[in-house]
């Protein structure tokens, strides 16, 4: 009954998501509010009975006996749910469902409150329709298998458990962005409280994508076997293109928000960001990429993934374009100032998206005319790296300056002690290390990075000292540590893809080999068993003055699958990873096995340094959401006074003035 019911209750959320469509546009007021809550709550409890089939082996289920197997842990079983297309598009319409919850329970009741849900739920409508006539995930069948064939090896890891989670966050809390934007731009609300109010659902949406994206690269490095972080793999590139127009989004409403400036940029970089969320599921979904990340789709279901990513698109930029026009410009500002920064922020990043959209979609437009084109990792340095390095360099001066007119004099003085240990750091790899032509330049970009934060921040504290640095707000502290986190980032992406060294090697027991000064030696390979896997298991020793550390690198066999994997061994040392992974037996050698030994400097900077913009992101989230409680407070105090002094004005909603009581939109922001 656990299918039946599933399916049943999918169809109520079905019907709840256009319930709240109906009430969002006809001004339902409370009832759109139970309605985006009742979605959420229905679509919940039934990805909740999917779980329920895939822990208890419900092999009556096809997705269950698709993609789980009773030797199969625990942990396992529960992320199997999402482990797979169609439990994947449930946890789709769970989160894009959960927005809208979240979002009727906290937002203050006004028209676009009312609006965004009613699009929210017609997105939520959209998928859910998609998933119950398309891609079900209660499927039957008869007669049930014994045992099933389990879940891809490849995504039995922690990390792989806690990505699809984080990555969806991120993906799909930019449909609330849009709706915002959507509902903004129909009732011509594109103005500073439109962007106070989507400010913190733009930025919880980047950082989870932050994060999803910093656990998926850091699993690829130790679970593939390939020793690297990124491939510009088309599906990496996939969720890098809407993080990089989520980064100029974040920073956009910055203006809007502060100076009531780049209305209309912002709202296309709402509608922009949720596009490219859908063209990644499209290009993950539909077959037309062959991918370790890819779900293997039928082309049909991938068509009818282009046919709503088109209608989206068509109906998104129909909509900006007949209202975008009518939006007026923010105040003037000198182009010396945060805002020709945060202007100059966005262009890069755009162009940024652009380029890398152009990479990855090259080589699939191509395959149509029965070319072959191949665009890898040295095209995208060269497109990315210049971009993104002048955007770096303007960081620092963008911290300091003001809105409306900067002095760039005393900036530049305050960064004198930045630009010298940049240029310094820069120097010094160029005269240490000359095989990379990205070292120095990387290296001096990312020290300027970081100097420029601490000089913000000593700037910040001015003569308190220490007891001042305590005092500074969540805001500031959000900020410094997203972009020392970007600091760290580059210096340890540019140290570890300069310094990375690798070489094969084949050994028999007992012998010996070295590596970059490094002795290893080679003490066999056996059988072992884990509790759904059988493995070979090599032993090889690394000879050190302080004794001998053991590496157990590993060849598993999946047999309900048939699938191989490679485990690799890493030991994580003050100057990078030792990294080792097993490769074939050799045929002619009994006991021999090639190897692949590898080392990574600075590795873990690049995933720290990643995880550290995310926090800044969560940092500067609640510090937004501190100040909203404050001043809702604030205005509910108020609003008590009022009311008790004579000739109080008549009660509207929450936030609203007596013009825009009854649901009439305020339009100090849209020209008539």
């Amino acid at each position: 009954m656990i299918a039946e019911i599933g399916h049943l209750l999918a169809f109520l959320a079905f019907a709840s998501a256009l319930s709240q469509v109906w009430f969002g546009f006809t001004g339902g007021g409370e009832t759109v509010k139970r309605a985006a809550v009742g979605t959420f709550a229905l679509t919940v409890a039934a990805f909740l009975l999917l779980i329920v089939g895939f822990v208890t082996l419900d092999f009556s289920m096809e997705l269950v006996a698709k993609h789980s197997h009773s030797a199969k842990p625990l942990l396992y079983r529960i992320s199997g749910a999402w482990g797979n297309h169609e439990g994947s598009m449930l946890m789709w319409c769970v989160i894009m469902a959960g927005y809208g919850g979240v979002a009727a329970l906290t937002m203050r009741a006004d028209a676009l409150k009312e609006r965004a849900l009613g699009v929210q739920g017609a997105l939520t409508a959209a998928s859910m329709a998609y998933l119950l006539f398309a891609s079900s995930p209660f499927a039957r069948l008869d007669p049930a298998p014994l045992d099933g064939s389990g879940l891809n090896p490849l995504l039995q890891d922690p990390a792989l458990a806690a990505h699809p989670p984080f990555l969806y966050l991120g993906y799909v809390g930019f449909s609330f962005v849009f709706s915002l934007a959507a509902a903004g731009l129909m009732l011509g609300v594109i103005d500073r409280d439109w962007a106070k109010r989507t400010r913190p659902w733009a930025l919880a949406a980047w950082s989870a994508l932050t994060v999803g994206i910093a656990i998926g690269s850091i699993w690829a490095y130790y679970e593939l076997g390939w020793g690297g972080w990124w491939f510009w793999d088309p599906v990496e590139n996939a969720s890098f293109m809407p993080w990089l127009v989520g980064a100029a989004l974040v920073h956009s409403l910055i203006v809007t928000h502060k100076r009531g400036g780049m209305a209309a940029w912002t709202v296309f970089l709402a509608v922009l960001a949720f596009l490219l969320s859908l063209l990644g599921a499209f290009l993950v979904r539909s077959g037309v990429l062959t991918s370790v990340h890819a779900f293997a789709v039928d082309p049909q279901r991938g068509m009818l993934l282009l046919s709503g990513l088109a209608v989206a698109g068509g109906v998104a930029f129909g909509l900006y374009a007949w209202r975008a026009p009518l939006l007026k410009s923010g105040e003037p500002f000198d182009p010396v100032s945060r805002e020709g920064a945060l202007i100059f922020n966005n262009l890069c990043l755009a162009v940024a998206a652009g380029s890398v959209m152009f990479g990855t979609l090259l080589p699939l437009a191509a395959q149509i005319w029965g070319l072959t084109i191949s665009v890898g990792e040295p095209w995208f340095e060269f497109a990315l790296g210049p971009m993104l390095g002048a955007l770096f360099l303007i960081l620092p001066m963008a911290q300091g300056s003001t809105w409306a007119r900067t002095e760039p004099a005393p900036i530049l003085k305050r960064l004198i002690v930045a630009a010298v240990l940049a240029v310094g750091a820069g120097v010094l790899a160029f005269v240490l290390y000359r095989q990379s032509p990205w070292l120095a330049p990387g290296l001096a970009v990312g020290v300027w990075l970081v100097a420029g934060v601490v000089t913000d921040v000593a700037r910040r504290v001015g003569p308190g000292g220490i007891s001042r640095l305590f005092k500074l707000s969540s805001a500031v502290w959000g900020m410094t540590i997203a972009h020392l986190g970007l600091g760290v980032f580059v210096i340890g992406a540019v140290g570890e893809h300069a310094g990375r060294f690798e070489q094969t090697f084949v050994a028999e027991p007992g012998d010996e080999f070295t590596f970059r000064g490094m002795q290893f030696r080679f003490e066999g390979a056996k059988a072992a068993e884990g509790p759904n896997y059988t493995a070979d298991q090599a032993t090889i020793e690394w000879i050190r003055d302080g004794g001998v550390v053991t590496l157990r690198p590993e060849r598993r066999l999946y047999p309900a699958s048939g699938t191989p994997t490679t485990e690799v061994a890493i030991r994580k040392t003050i100057a990078g990873d030792v990294y080792v992974a097993l490769g074939d037996p050799i045929r002619d050698r009994p006991g021999a096995w090639s190897m692949r030994v590898s080392h990574h400097p600075m590795i873990d900077w690049v995933f720290g340094g990643a995880l550290l913009i995310a926090v800044g992101g969560f940092v500067s989230l609640f510090s937004l959401r501190r100040r909203a409680t404050r001043e809702a407070s604030e205005t509910e105090t108020g609003d008590r006074a009022q009311q008790g002094s004579p000739g109080a004005a008549a009660e509207t909603p929450l936030g609203q003035s007596a013009g825009q009581a009854g649901g009439q939109p305020a339009t100090r922001e849209v020209s008539t």
